[in-house]
């Protein structure tokens, strides 16, 4: 027979084989004991965490007529030609590959057709995300009107990319990253089966490279048997997986801490030219800092790591503060990011290490909240020179007259710089129409939901919504407001944006999908009074949009207040001192 890889031969055949899912796995054989099976299922979560291997298990179990306790016997025919791919009431579908509209119309037909062999009929669609527009509304006619002993499960690493839509006719269940000692005990379990010696350390170093995902792990330590002379050994992972060794690490960590400088890039070109990446060369060095930080403050934690952490490792914990550590897990993180997005990441490695090897921030100067290096030098020089405005502006003060008449001129520049031109254009009308039909019903429920919302969003997306604010909500629409006009304008270009708070809004809120309007923070109290003044029969929407009479005063005497600013500046220049309550 031909050699088959470990992750197929080690392919989980029942619930209690698949590793790390607890929660899906008795919530799915709950289901099954209790006969309360849904019509259509959504398995998502990371690659190699169990998503396939769950749906064929759940299909046999399913039609399995000697199964206990919702785990498939294995032993009867429907089993084992399932698991063979070879029955005909289970058909697996890669979308991928198969995308188009005539595919999917091509399952509705045939799902109109009773099983032959099995109970039910079950269609699994690998890699759903893939399917194109037209085949999504294809598949929701079929899902909107199921037929009778006919199951979909849909699997996906995207969830993200399928329409709210298909979501909501779905039960879903999130599939975790698998944790690292459970990837351990795994392989372990399957060395130990097929009586091939090992290093636990070696161990640990493949079950870190997985990330989360078994089939990785399974597929490294394939690797790591056919590189080994019958023991799998630390050396031997290290070198399969492109990871570094702990003393290259000692090293490195070394000379950044004595401040080597010219030390760092001759280990850093060794590194690389001997085939080391330099994404998996930042992961081991922030792991390498993040386990110097737990080592300093809670050892015990790192008790699994015990057989790989030198002792070198163990001086460099006791001697490197932790500030400088913070310092440079950020400047690797920074570099991780930098890297993402070039052909030709060497460069931004090499500014790293020279950055890492420069040493602690100088007494002379303090870190700000930016991470931005202030001299202190320059700090004093700013004092100085805001001591000397300060005398100028008391001398102006005392000479007010000739001052008045020396700078009369000057007063039209203050005025025009009061305010600045707006170069977005503002959704008059889009804002209008949501005020018009706005409850604060609606617009609580989004308050309510904006966290989890902002959690379902990408990491750019989230970064852009933390700079806003829900302000108007109406059953088909929501008014967002942004604090900074650019971040705004970015928001209404982004049509990604707009579809993801749109889809993921209708998974969380039922039967609320709204259309998104962006705008300034700066402009909302101009588009709400405006609408409040056309529409005084409405003030019921006052509650919905946050206006109140008072608030609408508060406006009023705000604009009475910057006139008579505008006006006193006009006849009295710079004698006119506007103090802030």
């Amino acid at each position: 027979m031909a050699y088959q890889a470990l992750y197929r031969v080690w392919r989980s055949q029942r619930f209690e084989d698949i590793v790390g899912q607890k929660a899906v796995t008795q919530t799915l054989k709950n289901a099954i004991v209790q006969n309360q099976i849904s019509h259509a299922y959504l398995f998502t979560g990371p690659r190699g965490t169990g998503k396939t291997s769950a749906a064929k298990i759940f299909a046999k179990a399913i039609n399995c007529p000697n199964k206990i306790e919702g785990e498939p016997c294995n032993v009867c025919a429907i089993c084992q030609s399932i698991t063979a791919g070879t029955q005909e009431d289970v058909i697996e579908i890669d979308a991928a590959s198969n995308n188009g509209v005539e595919e999917i119309r091509f399952i509705r037909e045939r799902a109109n057709y009773a099983p032959t062999q099995a109970m039910y009929k079950i269609y699994i669609i690998d890699e759903v995300h893939m399917l194109s527009t037209g085949a999504f509304n294809a598949l929701l006619k079929t899902l909107e009107e199921p037929k009778k002993n006919v199951i979909f499960i849909l699997a996906t690493t995207e969830p993200h990319k399928i329409p709210a839509t298909i979501i909501s006719r779905t039960q879903r269940f999130d599939f975790k990253r698998i944790q690292t000692q459970d990837i351990i005990e795994h392989l372990a379990h399957i060395l130990q089966t097929n009586q091939i010696d090992y290093e636990q350390s070696a161990l640990e170093v493949i079950a870190h490279a997985a990330q989360g995902g078994m089939r990785d792990a399974l597929s490294i330590l394939d690797q790591g048997i056919s590189f080994s002379d019958g023991t799998i050994t630390l050396a031997n992972a290290l070198e399969v997986t492109g990871s570094l060794t702990f003393d290259l690490m000692d090293d490195l960590v070394l000379h950044w801490n004595e401040g080597h400088v010219a030390q760092s890039l001759e280990q850093l070109d060794e590194i690389l030219a001997s085939g080391k990446e330099a994404r998996r060369l930042l992961e081991n060095l922030l792991s390498y800092c993040r386990d110097l930080l737990i080592y300093q403050q809670a050892p015990q934690l790192l008790e699994e790591k015990s057989s790989t952490l030198t002792e070198r490792f163990k001086t460099l914990a006791k001697e490197i503060p932790a500030n400088k550590i913070y310092q440079w897990i950020e400047q690797l993180s920074q570099t991780q990011n930098d890297i993402r997005l070039t052909t030709n990441p060497k460069i931004y490695l090499e500014v790293a290490m020279v950055k890492l090897s420069s040493g602690p921030v100088q007494s002379g100067s303090i870190v700000t909240s930016n991470s931005e290096v202030v001299d202190q030098q320059e700090l004093q020089q700013l004092k100085i020179a805001v001591q000397q405005l300060q005398k100028e502006l008391k001398g102006l003060k005392e000479n007010g007259v000739k001052v008045a008449n020396g700078t009369s001129q000057e007063a039209p520049v203050a005025k025009r710089n009061k305010t600045t031109a707006t170069t977005f254009r503002l959704p008059r009308e889009r804002v209008f129409e949501v005020l018009r039909s706005a409850t604060r019903e609606n617009l609580e429920q989004v308050k309510m939901a904006w966290e989890e919302l902002l959690a379902h969003l990408s990491v750019t997306h989230k970064a852009m919504l933390r700079s806003s604010q829900p302000k108007a909500a109406s059953p088909n629409g929501l008014v967002i407001a942004f604090d900074y006009e650019i971040i705004c304008q970015r928001a209404a270009n982004d049509e990604e944006l707009s579809l993801g708070i749109h889809n993921h809004l209708s998974n969380i809120i039922q039967d609320y999908a709204p259309k998104v309007v962006f705008i300034p923070q700066e402009n909302w109290g101009e588009l709400r009074k405006e609408f409040l003044q056309g529409n005084q029969e409405k003030n019921d929407q006052l509650e919905a949009t946050e206006t109140t009479n008072e608030e609408l005063a508060q406006v009023e005497q705000q604009s009475q207040q910057e006139l008579a600013v505008e006006k006193a500046q006009e006849l009295f220049g710079d004698l006119a001192t506007i103090i802030e309550d």
